[in-house]
């Protein structure tokens, strides 16, 4: 019977706690050994020492590691255990810069290694669930996809924007639910909360096959909103991602008649339908991908090259931003 892979987890912050928790509940990994500088604020690592840096994780003696550092630390931390031969997962994004991603990728790439990036939101149930529909040709030929993601400023981030922290999630479920890279982007952002770094974000996007892309990003609002809307040739699908539930909506093939209503609801309507189907939590189902990625099972994790090229579009966003809504292809 093989054994648990022995997992490490330097970062013991507010996510850091969640995956301490996730990789302990997952079949296979073994939580060995975990590492933070700045201590076990939440008081996750139990019977753990807690170890004060990644050279210290590394040598508890690791098959695998998880690293939710912030971001400034991704490329130092990551390089180390690419070094040491450990298997590693970085929450995202990938690094600071394209140049530092870039050079985390090849260190995993040239060690043979499983190099994988957090993009949790690729194991939503209700994105799970849409990409799975999209795929089977219930939406046809896909148009355009649009994603909110709006909520109240979060006081764990200090070294990033709205943009590194938050957009880079549409930026990879977009060209994850697309099937394409993207081509182009245009975005404007503001400085609302006297911070350093940009606090609400607009891009507009268009991916190489020519599906067309926005997403309205903000740490301002006094709510919680995850929404993604893919809509094509058969109609919509609406994923509500901070609840897990998908509904499509069908275009219509019965005129209505009644101009009023028409007005408002457009020309035709078709059927509603909300989706029933198993809700697993998303954190556990990437550890597990990236668990059965080291063992060779399948391959569903988020590479850390898909991870360099979402800090491609995010950097192009930036500098578009910079330019005042400036097109920048990629």
């Amino acid at each position: 019977m093989a054994k648990d892979l022995r997992v490490g987890l330097i970062g013991l912050g507010s996510m850091g706690r969640h995956h301490a928790r996730v990789i302990r509940e997952t079949p296979g990994m073994d939580l060995v050994a975990v590492a933070d500088p700045a201590g076990d604020k939440w008081g996750v690592a139990g019977d753990l020492e807690v170890l004060p840096d990644v050279d210290a994780l590394i040598a508890a003696g690791l098959d695998a590691a998880m690293v939710a550092v912030p971001t400034v630390f991704h490329e130092d931390t990551a390089l180390k255990l690419a070094a040491a031969g450990v298997h590693t997962m970085v929450e995202k994004p990938i690094a600071a810069d394209v140049e530092s991603g870039e050079r985390v990728a090849k260190a995993f790439e040239e060690a043979g290694l499983v190099g994988a990036v957090g993009y949790v939101e690729r194991c939503n149930p209700a994105l799970l669930e849409m990409r799975k529909r999209i795929a089977a040709g219930e939406l046809g030929k896909v148009y355009q996809i649009a994603t909110r993601r709006q909520s109240p400023f979060p006081a764990r981030i200090s070294d990033v924007g709205v943009v590194k922290d938050l957009a880079t999630h549409d930026v990879d479920l977009c060209a994850w639910v697309a099937g394409s890279d993207y081509e182009a982007v245009s975005a404007q952002t503001a400085y609302r909360s006297g911070r350093e770094h940009e606090d609400m974000v607009t891009v507009s996007g268009r991916m190489k096959n020519g599906v067309l892309v926005s997403n309205l990003v903000n740490w301002l609002t006094p709510f919680k909103d995850r929404t993604t809307i893919v809509t094509g040739e058969t109609g919509a699908f609406v994923a509500d991602t901070a609840m897990g539930d998908l509904t499509f909506y069908r275009n219509g093939e019965i005129p209505l008649e009644w101009s009023q209503v028409a007005a408002f609801r457009g020309v035709s309507e078709g059927e509603v339908t909300r989706f029933a189907f198993e809700k697993r939590e998303p954190l556990r189902v990437e550890q597990e991908n990236f668990r059965d990625a080291i063992l060779g099972v399948r391959e569903d994790h988020v590479s850390m090259r898909e991870g360099v090229q979402a800090l491609k579009v995010v950097q192009a966003i930036l500098d578009s931003a910079q330019a005042g809504g400036e097109l920048i292809k990629l």
